[in-house]
């Protein structure tokens, strides 16, 4: 084999190989990215709830990779990151004492949308190098193309009138992730529309009794589980659509997804509130 040849054929290795990159990921919507994304050797911890499949869509694949045990940055240093994934809702400090050391930090702060989660793809993969691009284009066409199913199989539905109980003392209203899940799953926000709500705000309660609300959107396990804590929660246990337990269920992780990974979240409640165009 010639110089040349031989030569040639190093530098297309090097273009494919990854850059010595080692990630700690604050977030669980990040270790939904990372894990996505990285090459298992450019992972050196993921979130404390990583594992934790209320939370995480991914609660399977991050026990492979060790996990923060404390919210620090002398925590966080001990991996020897070169980057670290984190959000707007973390600690300033802790961000900054770790960005003090030289670590580089990538801080994600638009997760509303699906398309947020197409540039938080394409912002984590810039950084990782190496295939990542390749995975987060593959990722985002992989979505879009099951969204356009979705919308399809949608399009003649008669949109189902929801909110979303909480046991927080909260209900989530418009720019939220669940008002994502209904403009995706063929429903209407009630929060949203009747009460004008905004984010997650305290419900009003006397108001709510007089809503025509069609299904609770309720995270859990099984059906039984997942609604029983508003059975005897004021004032969700007053309300026919609780007494008659008219629910509409998904997995725990889905009403908070930040990641791509809401498109399963868009699936699975299109699927238990139209279960007609889906047979």
């Amino acid at each position: 084999m010639s110089r040349l040849l031989i030569l040639l054929c190093l530098t297309l290795g090097l273009a494919h190989a990854a850059p010595a990159v080692r990630v700690v990921s604050q977030t669980v919507g990040t270790d939904e990215l990372l894990l996505a994304l990285a090459e298992p050797e450019q992972i050196a911890c993921l979130s404390h709830i990583a594992r934790e499949p209320a939370f995480s869509a991914v609660a399977k694949e991050a026990r492979a990779f060790p996990a923060l045990d404390y919210g620090d940055s002398e925590t966080i240093l001990r991996h020897r990151p070169t980057l670290l994934l984190s959000a707007d809702y973390s600690r300033l400090e802790l961000v900054e004492q770790v960005r003090r050391t030289g670590v580089k930090v990538i801080v994600i702060t638009r997760y509303r949308t699906l398309d947020d989660a197409f540039a938080n793809l394409r912002l984590v993969a810039a950084e990782l190098g190496g295939r990542a691009p390749e995975r987060a284009e593959a990722i985002i066409a992989d979505c879009t193309r099951r969204v356009a199913r979705l919308r399809e199989k949608l399009r003649d539905v008669k949109p189902v009138r929801v909110i979303a109980p909480s046991t927080y003392g909260v209900i989530a209203g418009a720019d939220t992730t669940f008002e994502d899940l209904c403009a995706h799953a063929g429903a209407i926000n009630l929060a949203t529309t009747l009460g004008g709500l905004r984010g997650h705000q305290p419900p009003p309660n006397e108001q709510m009794l007089t809503w025509p609300i069609d299904r609770v959107v309720v995270e859990g396990n099984d059906d039984a589980s997942a609604l029983a804590p508003f059975l005897k929660l004021p004032p969700y246990q007053y309300m026919p659509v609780v007494r008659e337990r008219r629910m509409a269920r998904i997995e725990p992780y889905m009403l908070s997804s930040v990641s791509h990974h809401r498109v399963e979240g868009y699936e699975m409640l299109a699927r238990a509130l139209h279960p007609e165009v889906f047979k």
